[in-house]
């Protein structure tokens, strides 16, 4: 049973994180009649669904009762105001987290993307190192020099992107770029942030999701309002959307959940099968149906090394002997 569940866990990580980056990456390139959909109200629509699922989620935990569900929301929100606002700043930068990757697959193809994201695991470990006082071994600082290698070769310039660079005007690769590094530092900060707070406090990951979800749908809403403000009064809030755009809000609304309910099946090793599994769909997609990306020699040599960082980074060798503290 557990091997079995163990598959699944394989299966719904690669498929969530395969299919957002293909469907969002599409949804931005796809020539269509009219106005484009707003990345910043589809950022909004996505937290509120995901405040929505946390709300059924905490219902069921509290055996389907209305009465339980409200005392558990009063007693662990509205009378707790300071732990609350403990959670506006991670919110805050993963509002602009999501909003900078509509704007990396704007602007990067998805294999590309998938790639340079995992920069993540290096941002993450420094934010551990420096926040939680976390210690890495000499495996993981390996990885992460394998890795910023790996990511290296990925962006490394060749002839047939020169070549493509006139038939992909409308996307900028340097721009695309600064929005995936910059998501990968925020991604960082917000998720050892996150962590610090689940440590510190005993409410339960959906609490604590529905309270950065209130907001980051505050936070949306007001970069709606700068951004967005004079497209959203002429063309309404919902300009643009059609099916693609509402699979899109979904996966990103519930794939955060969706991983946190699989991961206590999922292992390191696990979670590198998945991250290698989405990166290779993901390019044989990006080359095959959205044709919007020829992969080279140095992508593969760099892809194979981020696989292999990924791997590392996730290994816990045995300790032989007297065991030490790593």
């Amino acid at each position: 049973m557990s091997a079995n569940l163990k598959y699944l866990s394989l299966g719904i990580l690669v498929f969530q994180t395969t299919s957002l980056v293909l469907t969002m990456r599409y949804s931005r390139t796809l020539k269509e009649e009219g106005p484009r959909y707003l990345s910043s109200t589809a950022v909004v629509v996505a937290e509120l669904l995901k405040i929505m699922a946390c709300i059924l989620l905490v219902y069921k935990d509290s055996k389907c009762s209305l009465r339980a569900l409200n005392r558990v929301l009063h007693d662990e929100i509205l009378n707790k105001p300071m732990e609350t606002l403990k959670l506006a700043i991670p919110s805050g930068i993963y509002t602009l987290q999501n909003n900078l990757l509509y704007v990396a697959l704007s602007n990067l193809d998805a294999a590309t993307y998938q790639v340079t994201y995992q920069l993540k695991i290096l941002t993450t470990a420094l934010f551990s190192v420096s926040m939680l006082g976390k210690k890495l071994g000499l495996y993981q600082w390996l990885s992460l020099v394998i890795l910023m290698t790996g990511v290296a070769f990925v962006q490394w310039p060749s002839d047939s992107q020169e070549l493509d660079s006139k038939e992909l005007s409308a996307g900028s690769q340097f721009v695309g770029l600064m929005a995936v590094l910059t998501a990968c530092f925020s991604s960082g900060f917000a998720g050892v942030y996150f962590e610090k707070i689940l440590k510190e406090t005993k409410q339960s990951v959906w609490i604590r999701n529905i309270q950065l979800g209130f907001f980051g749908s505050i936070f949306g809403l007001m970069g709606v309002y700068i951004y967005d403000g004079e497209l959203v009064s002429k063309n309404g809030f919902f300009q643009g959307y059609n099916r693609l755009t509402w699979i899109v809000v979904v996966l990103q609304a519930l794939g955060g959940l969706v991983i946190a309910a699989v991961i206590k099946y999922a292992d390191n090793i696990l979670k590198g099968f998945a991250t290698s599994l989405s990166i290779i769909l993901s390019t044989l997609i990006s080359y095959f149906w959205l044709q919007d990306f020829v992969p080279t020699s140095v992508f593969f040599l760099g892809a194979i090394l981020v696989i292999t960082a990924t791997f590392l980074y996730g290994y816990d060798p045995k300790p032989a002997g007297n065991p030490t503290k790593a």
